[in-house]
């Protein structure tokens, strides 16, 4: 077996040992800095520089919106305008369908979503398997943010680069729920939030307009008009996916997204009119 190299926080040197390799690629970042932790506490340092990264890599993907209303929950996404060669039928989403009753959209790196989705659908496959009964939506929040918090502590891997909104609703329940993961693990509960690129800018949006006990077209509406803030391409390049109590799944249609983006542009053009001043 090849030897591996560690630091040996009692005398300051490099020893030899037959352990993880990860250290190795951290030592850089520790030039001229004295360590006093045990060997096998988890660095501070690196967890914390990890966790950034992945931070990062979520601001870096496309945004996604989840808003809540009176009796559904609205999923909306950016996407990626397809490559002229691409083929648009395997273009992945970014919304996926966890269960019958959950969905689940992200933001940041499309391959550590797909490991991360896989992982969420058979635990709630096992789920109902076990008990006979749907996995709730928060249960499946903390599976999903119990996996992301695992993965920053364990040697010989990194943080998944990714954010998740997880909307759906309870077994025999109309109470639309919405939450939101993070890389670290850490996990909340929202009536309407944004993550991804410019995702501020949708949230002070969501602030202003957001309403209680919202209608569903005003709902989508509102999911619509806020991805609007900041993707500039019009109907194609947004997707939404609207989950109502005891119903399926319904994601809309390019022409479907259209008409809302008709009507909001020509309220936009409208209020730009009121605002022009009389030439009296």
């Amino acid at each position: 077996m090849a030897k591996n190299w560690r630091l040996d926080p009692f005398k300051g040197t490099i020893c030899h040992i037959y352990e993880s390799r990860l250290l190795l690629s951290y030592l850089p970042h520790f030039v001229g800095v004295q360590l006093k932790f045990h060997l096998f506490v988890f660095l501070v340092q690196l967890l914390t520089a990890e966790v950034e990264y992945a931070s990062e890599a979520v601001k870096r993907g496309t945004c996604a919106v989840g808003v809540k209303g009176k009796d559904c929950v609205i999923l909306g996404c950016e996407k990626r305008t397809t490559l002229k060669l691409q083929d648009p039928r395997i273009t992945p989403s970014k919304i996926c369908k966890v269960d019958n009753h959950a969905l689940l959209a992200f933001a940041g790196l499309n391959a550590d979503a797909r490991i991360l989705v896989d992982k969420a659908r058979v635990e709630a496959q096992s789920h109902r398997l076990t008990l006979e009964d749907a996995v709730t939506i928060e249960y499946l929040t903390k599976y999903v943010a119990g996996v992301q918090q695992k993965y920053t502590q364990s040697g010989g891997v990194r943080p998944f680069g990714i954010a998740t909104l997880i909307a759906g609703f309870d077994a025999n329940d109309t109470v639309p729920r919405l939450y939101q993961t993070e890389p670290s693990g850490v996990y909340n509960s929202w009536k309407a939030h944004a993550i991804g690129r410019s995702s501020k800018t949708v949230r002070e949006f969501l602030e202003k307009n957001y309403e209680e006990d919202m209608n569903d077209e005003q709902t989508i509406k509102l999911t619509i008009k806020s991805l609007l803030e900041v993707v500039q391409t019009g109907a194609k390049n947004i997707e939404v996916a609207v989950l109502k109590a005891n119903d399926q799944i319904h994601s809309m249609t390019v022409d479907e997204i259209k008409k809302y983006v008709d009507e909001i542009e020509e309220e936009k053009a409208a209020e730009a009119e009121k605002k022009k001043p009389s030439r009296d």
